[in-house]
C-alpha cells in the first residue's frame, strides 16, 4: 500500500463505520459530512469572532492607512502590529470556510477507489477480480479508458457476490471483498450525472443524477445570502465597492463548484455537497444565535467608532473655518500698510552694492527677494561687460597701486609741512613774550631780500606736484592701460 493509503486511513474508517450501520452509502455519506461539521464548528466559531474583531479594528486600520497613506511598507508594519496586539489573525476568518472544499479531496478518492481504500486491495489483487468480475458484467470493465472502473467494478460485484467470492481466482483474498451497495432512493450513486438529459435513457436515475448538481448550486446559493444575512454587522452597513464585488463573486462561485463537481464526479460527490450545504446552513443559523452578543458589542462600537469619526470631522472643520476666519482678519488689519525693511537687509542693499553688481545692465530682472550676500560674504562680484574686450587686471593692480601709494606719500608731506607751520607759530608766540632789544635798521631791501629769497624756488630743486595735478596724472595712466588692452594705442 502507498502513503495516500494511510493517510485517508481515518476518513476510509468513519465512512465504512456508517455504511455498516445504515446499510446505505447514502446515508453513510450524509452522517460523515455531519460528523466532519461537528468536528470542525469549534473553529469555524473561532474563525467567526476573528472576523468580528477585524471589524471592530476598522477604524484603527483607517487611521493607519490616512496616517502612513504615502507609505506602503510603514502602513503594513503598524497593522502588523495592531493585529499582533489585539492578538487577531485576519486569515482565520475565511480559512474554516475552505475546509469542506478540502475534505473533497481525499473523499473524492475513496469514492472512486473503494476497491483499493474500502476493501483493502492490492493492485495485482484488483486486476484479478476485475478479471472475474467481466464474465459477470454486461459491459466490459476497462482499468486502462475508464476511470470510474472500481466504481463499476463494485456495482458488479455487489450483484454477483457470492459467485464471485466462490471463485478460485479471488480465494486468496475472498475475505476482503464487501457488499457495497450504491443506491440511494433510486439512484444509482456510482454513476455520473449527465447535463444532457435529452439524450435518454428516459429514467428515474437519469433525471434523478441530473437534478442532484442543480439542488447543490440552489442550496449553495441559499447558504451564501443566509450567511450574509445572519451576520448582523452587513446590516444597515454601507460596504464599499470592493466588499460588494468580493462578495458577489462568493455568491457566485459556490453554485459554480456545486455545479463543477455534480457533473464532472459520480453522483455521490453531489449527496454529500448537498449535504454539506444544508448542514452550513443550520451551522450558520447556530452560530448566529451564540455570537448574537459579539455581533451586539461589535455593532455599538462601530456606532461609537462612526460618532468619534463624525466629531473628529466637524472638529477639523471648526478648526479650519476659525483659521480662515483669522487669517481674513489679518489681512484686513494689515491692508495699507507697508513691511517694515529690516536694518540689514537695508545696509546689504547700499549703494555701492548696487553699483557694483550693475544694476540696470543686467539681462534679467531681480525679485523682492534677491540677496547680494546669499552666496559670498563680500557682496556680488564685479560686473563685466562680456562684449568689452578683455582687460589686464595685473596692469590694473598695479596702477591702483602705484596711485594708492603716490597718495600716501602727498597726505605725509602734508602731515610735514603742517607739523612745521605748528612749530614756527608756537615760536612766534614765544618770541612776542620775551623783552624788546634794540635791533639795528636793516635796509629795506636786505630785509626784503631773504623773504624774496625764501619765497622764490631754487633751481635743481625737486618741487612737490600738487593733488590735483597728481590724480589727473595716475588717471591718464590707467587709461593708457585700457587703450593698450584694446589695441588704440600702442605700447611704448
Amino acid at each position: 500500500m502507498d502513503f495516500a493509503y494511510y493517510v485517508l486511513m481515518p476518513f476510509t474508517w468513519l465512512l465504512q463505520f456508517f455504511y455498516d450501520v445504515f446499510g446505505s452509502y447514502g446515508f453513510a455519506l450524509i452522517f460523515f459530512a455531519v460528523i466532519v461539521k461537528l468536528i470542525l464548528f469549534p473553529f469555524s466559531l473561532k474563525g467567526k469572532r476573528s472576523m468580528i474583531q477585524m471589524n471592530m479594528l476598522q477604524g484603527k486600520m483607517q487611521q493607519i492607512q490616512r496616517k502612513y497613506a504615502n507609505d506602503r511598507e510603514r502602513q503594513n508594519l503598524e497593522i502588523q502590529k495592531l493585529y499582533e496586539k489585539e492578538k487577531v489573525n485576519p486569515m482565520s476568518g475565511c480559512l474554516w470556510s475552505f475546509v469542506p472544499i478540502l475534505i473533497l479531496l481525499p473523499l473524492y478518492a475513496i469514492i472512486r477507489q473503494p476497491l483499493k481504500y474500502m476493501m483493502g486491495l492490492t493492485g495485482e489483487q484488483i486486476t484479478q477480480l476485475v478479471e472475474v468480475l467481466n464474465t459477470y458484467s454486461s459491459t466490459v470493465i476497462d482499468p486502462e479508458t475508464n476511470v470510474y472502473f472500481q466504481l463499476l467494478a463494485s456495482n458488479v460485484l455487489f450483484q454477483n457476490f457470492d459467485a464471485v467470492v466462490a471463485n478460485p481466482a479471488v480465494a486468496a483474498f475472498a475475505d476482503n471483498l464487501k457488499q457495497i451497495n450504491f443506491s440511494f432512493l433510486g439512484l444509482a450513486l456510482e454513476t455520473v450525472p449527465s447535463w444532457q438529459v435529452w439524450r435518454g435513457p428516459y429514467t428515474w436515475n437519469t433525471f434523478g443524477t441530473f437534478l442532484l448538481p442543480v439542488i447543490s448550486a440552489v442550496t449553495g446559493l441559499l447558504f451564501s445570502v443566509i450567511s450574509m444575512k445572519t451576520n448582523q454587522l452587513n446590516r444597515n452597513q454601507e460596504q464599499s465597492a470592493q466588499m460588494k464585488s468580493t462578495n458577489r463573486t462568493m455568491m457566485i462561485m459556490s453554485p459554480v463548484i456545486s455545479l463543477w463537481v455534480g457533473y464532472s464526479m459520480p453522483a455521490a460527490m453531489s449527496i454529500y455537497w448537498l449535504a454539506n450545504n444544508l448542514l452550513s446552513m443550520v451551522q450558520e443559523l447556530v452560530a448566529g444565535r451564540l455570537l448574537k452578543k459579539d455581533y451586539e458589542t461589535a455593532a455599538a462600537a462601530k456606532a461609537e467608532q462612526e460618532r468619534l469619526e463624525k466629531e473628529e470631522e466637524k472638529q477639523r472643520r471648526r478648526e479650519a473655518a476659525e483659521r480662515k476666519a483669522r487669517a481674513i482678519e489679518e489681512a484686513k488689519a494689515n491692508r495699507g500698510k507697508k513691511k517694515a525693511k529690516p536694518a540689514e537687509e537695508k545696509k546689504r542693499s547700499d549703494a555701492s552694492v548696487i553699483a557694483v553688481s550693475g544694476v540696470g545692465i543686467r539681462a534679467y530682472a531681480r525679485g523682492r527677494a534677491y540677496d547680494p550676500y546669499r552666496y559670498s560674504p563680500d557682496g556680488p562680484t564685479p560686473y563685466h561687460d562680456p562684449s568689452a574686450p578683455a582687460v589686464d587686471e595685473n596692469a590694473v593692480e598695479k596702477a591702483l597701486k602705484k596711485k594708492s601709494d603716490e597718495l600716501q606719500a602727498v597726505a605725509a608731506e602734508a602731515a610735514a609741512d603742517e607739523l612745521i607751520v605748528d612749530e614756527l607759530l608756537e615760536e612766534a608766540r614765544e618770541g612776542e613774550q620775551a623783552p624788546e632789544e634794540p635791533q639795528a635798521e636793516v635796509p629795506e631791501t636786505e630785509a626784503e631780500a631773504p623773504a624774496e629769497a625764501s619765497a622764490a624756488p631754487v633751481e635743481g630743486e625737486p618741487q612737490a606736484e600738487e593733488p590735483a595735478d597728481l590724480w589727473a596724472q595716475i588717471d591718464q595712466e590707467v587709461q593708457d592701460i585700457h587703450e593698450e588692452a584694446q589695441g588704440d594705442k600702442p605700447k611704448d
